[in-house]
């Protein structure tokens, strides 16, 4: 088992919102990937969810310059030297397209899976969604999937 995990959007949106759901789920993974015993691999798409979810979110809290706060969290992401974005390769690319093709996912979440595959390592979502449940036993069989929401 790798030491790597690559992760979704929500994931990072429970880690900043302290009244989320799986917060606490979320600060564990953050925790462990701060004090150096996990690496995260986001795909770049999903650092542009990020931003644009945590813009919303920030606005929701009536935070002051939520886009410069948004702004600031992808650039910490990406300078953290326990976080990882993978590049924009073509089989990044074709094998997100076989995702969304063979089970309908969100086009994020499909870079997720295919990361997590290029990379031999498990995927983080922070919930099973509609899309995800219809598929639940071919994703499981396919990709090594797992959820905060498991681990409550």
């Amino acid at each position: 088992m790798s030491d790597k995990v690559a992760v979704d959007t929500g994931v990072v949106i429970e880690y900043i919102d302290q009244k989320g759901k799986y917060h606490h789920q979320a600060e564990t993974v953050f925790s462990s990937l701060l004090a150096g015993n996990l690496k995260i691999l986001l795909p770049h798409p999903v650092l542009a969810e990020v931003h644009y979810v945590s813009v919303r979110l920030y606005e929701a809290l009536e935070l002051e310059n939520p886009r410069e706060r948004a702004a600031k969290l992808v650039k910490w992401l990406r300078g953290l030297p326990t976080v990882e974005v993978s590049d924009s390769s073509a089989d990044l690319a074709v094998e997100a397209g076989k995702a969304k093709l063979n089970f309908g996912l969100a086009l994020t979440d499909c870079y997720v899976l295919a990361a997590s595959r290029m990379c031999e390592c498990k995927a983080l979502f922070r919930k099973r969604e509609k899309e995800m449940r219809k598929n639940a036993d071919a994703l499981e069989r396919e990709y090594q999937i797992i959820f905060l929401k498991d681990y409550g």
